[in-house]
Parts: C-alpha cells; sequence; structure tokens
C-alpha cells in the first residue's frame, strides 16, 4: 500500500508537469496551488523533490499570467527547497533508490530557475538583482541565452569591459549570433575581430558569404561612418538573395536619416512599411520624420495602426507624442514620451520627444538630463547633441553649447552636419559671425542640398540685408527639392526685395506642404493686411531651423496643461 501511495503522489506531480507541457497554465496555477497547500498541511505527504518541482511549475504559470513579483518570490522559494533537496541526498545517497535518482534527473533546471528569476527583476527594471543573481551562476554553466542576458544588463549598467565578455562568449557557443554581433560592435569592438569569430562558419557553410560584409555594415554604423555604411548596405541590399529584406532596409533608412538625407530615409521606411505592414521597428524615427515635414494626418493614422499591431511598444507611443509634439501641445508629448521610455527605458527617440517636451515647456535642466541619456545610449546619432546643444542655448550657456560642438566636431570629423552644428552655435556669438559664414560655406561645399546648412546660411545672409544672394541661395537649393521651411524662409527675402505677389506664391506653397506652419500663415496675413508695405523686414527666427526635431514655440500656449499634469506626476515627471 505505502507504495501504491507513492505511485499515487507521482502520478499528480506528472499530471501538473504534463500540464505545463500542454501549456494549460491556468490550469497548472490552481492544481499546483492546492497541492502545495496540501504539502504544507501535511509534510510527509511529498518528497522534496516533489515540493521543488511544483514550486516551480507554480512559479511558471504565476510568470505566464505577468505577474513578475510574485513569481520571482515563488522561483526563490523553489531555490530554497532546492538546497534542502541537495542536503537531503548528501546525507543519505543510497537510501534514495534509483527510482529517486530518476527522479532527480527529471527536475526543472535549477540554472533555468535563475534564469527566470533574472528575467523577472528585468522586466522590474531591477537590473542589479538581475545581474546579482546571474552572475551568481558559474561560468562553465553558463547558456547562451544566460551570457546573452548578462551582456545587455553589463551595457545597460555601463560594465563595458563584461559586457564585451559576455557577447564573445554567446558568439563562442552561437556564432550566427547577429544580435549579440551588433552588440560586440555598438561596444567599440573592430569589426576585423567579430568578423573572425564567424569565419569558420561563414567558410563552411554556402550561401553565407554576405555575413562578413553585413558585420562591415554595421561596423560603419556603430562607428558614425554614415556614408561608408550607405554603400555598404546598398551592395547587399542589391543581392539577389538579400533583396527586399525589411531588417536591412530599417537599417539603410536609419543611417539615411543619421546623415541628414530625409528625402531617402522616408523612402526606405516607406519600402520597408510596404514589405511588412506589421513592422514596428524603426517607425518611430519614421513617424518623427513625417512629422517633422507637416503630414501629420499621416503620423496620426499611423500612430493608430501601430498601436493596433502591439501598445506595448515603445514605438507607437513615440509617433503619437510627436504628433502631439508639433501640434505644439507640450504635455501631452511629455507623457506620450514618458509612457514610452517606460515601456523601453533604451528607446533614443523616446528620450529626444520627452527632452524635447521639457525644454518647450520652460524645464531646461530635466531636458538636459534626457539629451545626455540619448547621447550615451547612441553616441553616434548628431540629434542628441543637437538636442542638448539647444538646451545650452536656450539657458544662454554659450560656452558650454561652443565646447559640445567643438567635441562632436573633432571627434567625428568635419562633414557636413558637424560644421553646421558649430556654425550654428557661432551665430549665436556676435564675435564668431565670419567663423559661422566659413563653416556654413565648408558645408554647402560638401553638400550643396543639405537643409540645416541652407537655414543657417539664408539666416546670416537676412542678418547681413544680403537678400539678392539669399534668394539665389534658396532657389538653387529649391530646384532639386521641396521643402516647407525654404518655400517660407524665400518668401520672407522676396517681402524685403519688395516681390510681394511671388512672396504670396511661396507662402502658399510652403503651406501646402505643411498646412500647420504658423510662420507662413502669419506671413500671408500681414501682407493681405498691409497692401502697399513700405518698410518690409525679415525676421528668420533661429529657432525655427530645421533641427534635431524638436523645434517649437517655447510659448505655445498649452490647453491641456492641467489634463496631464497627473499623469506626468504618475509617470515622475515631475
Amino acid at each position: 500500500i505505502p507504495h501504491l501511495c507513492s505511485h499515487i503522489k507521482m502520478s499528480v506531480i506528472d499530471y501538473v508537469r504534463d500540464m505545463a507541457a500542454a501549456g494549460l497554465h491556468s490550469n497548472v496555477r490552481i492544481l499546483s496551488s492546492l497541492l502545495l497547500t496540501m504539502s504544507t498541511n501535511n509534510p510527509e505527504l511529498f518528497s522534496p523533490a516533489q515540493k521543488y518541482q511544483l514550486l516551480v511549475y507554480h512559479a511558471d504559470a504565476i510568470f505566464h499570467d505577468k505577474e513578475y513579483r510574485n513569481a520571482a518570490c515563488k522561483y526563490n522559494m523553489a531555490l530554497q527547497q532546492k538546497k534542502v533537496l541537495s542536503k537531503a541526498s548528501k546525507v543519505r545517497p543510497s537510501s534514495t533508490g534509483g527510482s529517486s535518482s530518476v527522479q532527480t534527473q527529471n527536475l526543472p533546471s535549477e540554472i533555468e530557475v535563475k534564469y527566470k528569476i533574472a528575467e523577472c527583476y528585468t522586466i522590474l527594471k531591477l537590473d542589479k538583482d538581475a545581474i546579482s543573481v546571474l552572475d551568481g551562476i558559474p561560468s562553465r554553466q553558463r547558456t547562451p541565452k544566460i551570457n546573452m542576458m548578462l551582456a545587455n544588463l553589463y551595457r545597460k549598467a555601463g560594465q563595458e569591459r563584461s559586457a564585451v565578455t559576455s557577447y564573445k562568449e554567446v558568439l563562442r557557443q552561437c556564432p550566427l549570433a547577429l544580435d549579440a554581433i551588433i552588440g560586440l560592435l555598438s561596444l567599440s569592438v573592430k569589426g576585423a575581430e567579430v568578423a573572425s569569430m564567424t569565419m569558420d562558419v561563414i567558410q563552411s557553410i554556402p550561401n553565407l558569404d554576405w555575413l562578413s560584409v553585413w558585420i562591415k555594415a554595421y561596423a560603419f554604423i556603430h562607428g558614425g561612418d554614415n556614408h561608408r555604411a550607405i554603400n555598404t548596405i546598398c551592395s547587399l541590399e542589391k543581392k539577389s538573395l538579400l533583396r527586399d529584406n525589411v531588417d536591412l532596409l530599417v537599417s539603410l533608412a536609419d543611417v539615411y536619416f543619421r546623415a541628414g538625407d530625409t528625402k531617402n530615409a522616408i523612402l526606405k521606411f516607406e519600402q520597408a512599411q510596404m514589405l511588412d505592414p506589421y513592422l514596428i521597428k524603426g517607425m518611430d524615427v519614421y513617424g518623427y520624420l513625417m512629422a517633422r515635414e507637416g503630414h501629420l494626418e499621416d503620423v496620426e493614422v499611423l500612430g493608430g495602426r501601430l498601436f493596433n499591431i502591439s501598445d506595448q511598444h515603445a514605438e507607437p507611443w513615440v509617433i503619437s507624442g510627436c504628433h502631439s509634439f508639433y501640434s505644439k501641445r507640450y504635455s501631452r508629448a511629455l507623457y506620450l514620451g514618458a509612457k514610452a521610455i517606460q515601456l523601453n527605458s533604451n528607446s533614443v527617440q523616446a528620450l529626444l520627444l520627452k527632452g524635447a517636451a521639457l525644454r518647450n515647456m520652460g524645464r531646461v535642466q530635466e531636458a538636459i538630463i534626457h539629451f545626455r541619456e540619448a547621447m550615451r545610449l547612441a553616441p553616434c546619432r548628431l540629434d542628441c547633441y543637437e538636442g542638448l546643444i539647444d538646451c545650452y542655448l536656450a539657458s544662454n550657456g554659450i560656452r558650454e553649447a561652443m565646447g559640445m560642438a567643438n567635441n562632436i566636431y573633432k571627434t567625428l570629423g568635419a562633414n557636413a552636419q558637424t560644421l553646421t552644428i558649430l556654425a550654428t552655435v557661432c551665430l549665436e556669438d556676435p564675435m564668431t559671425q565670419e567663423k559661422a559664414k566659413t563653416l556654413l560655406d565648408k558645408a554647402l561645399a560638401q553638400r550643396p542640398d543639405y537643409i540645416k546648412a541652407v537655414v543657417k546660411k539664408a539666416e546670416l545672409l537676412s542678418r547681413e540685408q544680403k537678400y539678392e544672394e539669399g534668394i539665389a541661395l534658396l532657389r538653387n537649393t529649391l530646384a532639386n527639392q521641396s521643402d516647407c521651411m525654404l518655400h517660407r524662409m524665400l518668401g520672407d527675402f522676396l517681402v524685403a526685395v519688395n516681390d510681394y505677389q511671388e512672396a504670396m506664391d511661396q507662402y502658399s506653397i510652403a503651406l501646402s506642404l505643411d498646412p500647420n506652419d504658423q510662420k507662413s500663415l502669419e506671413g500671408m496675413q500681414k501682407m493681405e493686411k498691409e497692401e502697399s508695405p513700405t518698410d518690409a523686414t525679415v525676421e528668420l527666427d533661429g529657432d525655427d531651423m530645421e533641427g534635431s526635431g524638436e523645434e517649437g514655440d517655447l510659448e505655445g500656449s498649452d490647453s491641456e496643461a492641467a489634463q496631464w499634469a497627473d499623469q506626468e506626476q504618475w509617470f515622475g515627471m515631475q
């Protein structure tokens, strides 16, 4: 009879295990809870091994219900029970018999339980606790997924050397772990060194010759060499086997964006979106670009569509935030940016959105914190630096802005973007106007179509009242591309030379490109009121340049400030 009872008890555990394997989590949770209570009331009912199994299966069911704090607690109870089991097996190594030995072999892995605990802590944003749990696993027992989680946690914590070691361990075990490769490249490990770790696989498996080129492309991306990154990805994308790959198209779009080529960035994002209607990755940048270009109706549709796909990703919240920001509803944009950060603390676009909203609400010091964090996460993205420089200039910190601009110039080299950033700061100081002019001329010599440089050069010419020269500059640029800001600025210059009819035409074109462009509307209204203006002057707002996407009227009215105040407190934005 005792033997029969033991068989019945084992059968119960078998049923629980089989239901867990079958994905019947709600059933497992109820039954395991009842069995654990029985065990508490009668400790002799189940063996230590059986109780350990029940605790793990019960914790797994709770984890599936997304009750992560509770799950972590139950997993820790399971580990405590495993210690009891280990002590019992050491004390009585031979008394348990063969059946117990088989039972022990079928026990849930202690390493897997620790991984689950770390997963719970990561979701709960208790990164230090997660690292502590995973660090407690001996190196030889760490599986690839444990090393991958550790590497990501180390990188997030700024422990770059440990992160590199863990990523390399992932590659040693799984040489085609491409996200681990990207992780290493983002930590400044040389592309050649990373490629050497995959060379054996590339040479032994057919049709993998593209991988070394792929590694080279991402090495250029993370090294800030946008031009060579674009050329390398394009060469990959043209290969028949990799043509129309969505991930490559999104990467290409992102590099175009970083290089300041808005037109091609939008084109590639649209191409990727057509190939995969459920695409989420990169859509925050796409939405931001569309909002910056004035296509707010399209941005609203995009945000709604992404919310239908998943509201648990940062991207749809960022897109909706960009729509609010460019509608001058900064308090709402702030809330949406904070929600995005809550979902993904590594979302650079969310940090930029929240930083921009804070800056435009006059909370410059808080904005600086967000732009600095964005810089830490994406050291090669110039819009992060531009946002910080804008904050410095807004708080009259010209010295800090100049130091930052010079640092970018020295670190990333003299390209059209870095030259324009440095020129932007120089324009703020009357003593460095000539230097600004020289820098802008160099930028336009490299890239005559670079809109930010054209805008800043036009502003400088306006200050010097060189209107004919400004008109020629803007006409030449608009011959190859159409941009709301350029048309509006051309309208302002034409007013200055008394060409009111064409000025009106330019304002109309600007409004057709962006119906929400307030300055074009004001220009038209001013001309309509003054039938024969005699003293027309031009005022080009320095803050109105097509900057890092965070421009806006600092004094713009925000009727929703009170409505969203509680939301801001909830997400810790005060």
